[in-house]
């Protein structure tokens, strides 16, 4: 890997702390991804809920990947803004979200729009709505394999449900949903977990007299599904990739596309130092000893963390002053890409040169 990659020059720094993205990079990740569905990007819907920018939606274009999965209306409303053509709400709409879901899809009649229902009752909400609204509305069934968070059981009679939901004259059936993050493991142990419940819905689907898109999956488990065929694949960290996927899913070749810039502004101590990076720099639902990586040196070591303030320990002979620049490569991307309204954005000669907007990080855009 290249040595000090994500080095920025001097000359064009901000004030810290700050995320910095590296286009060359997400340009390898975005080739990566396509090169392990054999370069068929119909079989690509990745997943925007890591960068919510319109900008790598842009790439994503210019790669021929007109498909993405989203969590929140406003993602969706981000993809529909940058002209996506096939937008997936991966989230269920209840309650208020249903009246935004329909505005959304009114708002731009050209995109196709679809979302998940995992019981009758709200795919007959919504298919009551879409009668209000003379709209035909998309739906895929989304099934529990064993996370439990969301979803209708595998190891109940789902056909049958499907068979409620294709009664209903205002939806329209599009298939089954997966997503298996629980699922973990070396890469043996996550294909065979997830070829189990898969292969439990292939053989069902076998007796029934319709054909039903698969969408499934995301980073755990995307090599087995990019090896299966007509399968649509979900992942999303891929486009800046994170030190914790780093370390468990080393068969994905993803280079880090992103890091946290901060600086030292304090030694309380010899060996002690102090980093602008709080809990408002860098998702912190996990402790300490996994939230970062120090990129400078990896004898730094986390050792404390409070809102502003990041103390890390000096475990190495090298020193360091107040106002040096440290870099960090976060655990988990994708709530620390959240943090931030604006992406600086890196180029090849390590200058920050642009700068993208983080614009679905809000809970509401005008939907």
């Amino acid at each position: 890997m290249q040595k000090n990659w994500w080095k920025i020059n001097s000359e064009t720094l901000i004030d810290t702390p700050f995320l910095a993205v590296y286009e060359d990079r997400i340009r390898h990740n975005i080739e990566k991804l396509i090169s392990y569905v054999k370069g068929d990007t119909q079989r690509l819907r990745p997943h925007i809920k890591t960068h919510k920018n319109a900008e790598i939606l842009e790439l994503f274009k210019i790669y021929n990947i007109k498909k993405i999965k989203c969590a929140t209306i406003p993602e969706a409303e981000l993809a529909a803004n940058q002209s996506i053509e096939d937008i997936l709400l991966a989230y269920q709409p209840v309650g208020l979200k249903v009246e935004r879901w329909i505005s959304l899809i009114k708002k731009f009649p050209e995109i196709h729009f679809s979302t998940i229902v995992d019981n009758l009752k709200t795919a007959s909400d919504l298919n009551e709505i879409a009668q209000r609204n003379n709209l035909i509305l998309s739906v895929y069934l989304d099934l529990n394999t064993g996370m439990n968070r969301t979803g209708f059981s595998i190891s109940e009679d789902w056909k049958a449900l499907i068979a409620e939901i294709l009664k209903l004259k205002n939806l329209h059936f599009e298939g089954i949903h997966i997503y298996d993050g629980h699922i973990k493991g070396s890469l043996e142990e996550r294909n065979l977990e997830a070829s189990k419940a898969f292969n439990q819905i292939i053989n069902q689907i076998a007796t029934s007299n319709y054909d039903l898109k698969i969408v499934a999956g995301g980073s755990n488990t995307f090599p087995f599904y990019a090896s299966q065929e007509n399968v649509e694949c979900s992942p999303g960290t891929f486009v800046f990739w994170d030190s914790n996927y780093q370390a468990h899913l080393p068969e994905q070749d993803f280079k880090p596309a992103l890091v946290i810039v901060g600086t030292i502004i304090s030694k309380p101590t010899k060996n002690t130092i102090c980093v602008d990076i709080g809990y408002k720099a860098v998702s912190s639902e996990n402790p300490i000893d996994k939230r970062l990586v120090v990129l400078n040196d990896e004898n730094l070591i986390p050792t404390a963390h409070s809102e502003e303030h990041l103390i890390v320990e000096n475990r190495s002979q090298n020193e360091y002053e107040i106002g040096d620049i440290i870099y960090a490569e976060p655990y988990h991307v994708c709530p620390t890409v959240a943090l931030y309204d604006n992406l600086q954005t890196v180029n090849k000669k390590h200058q920050i040169y642009a700068q993208w907007p983080v614009g679905a990080r809000g809970r509401k855009n005008t939907i």
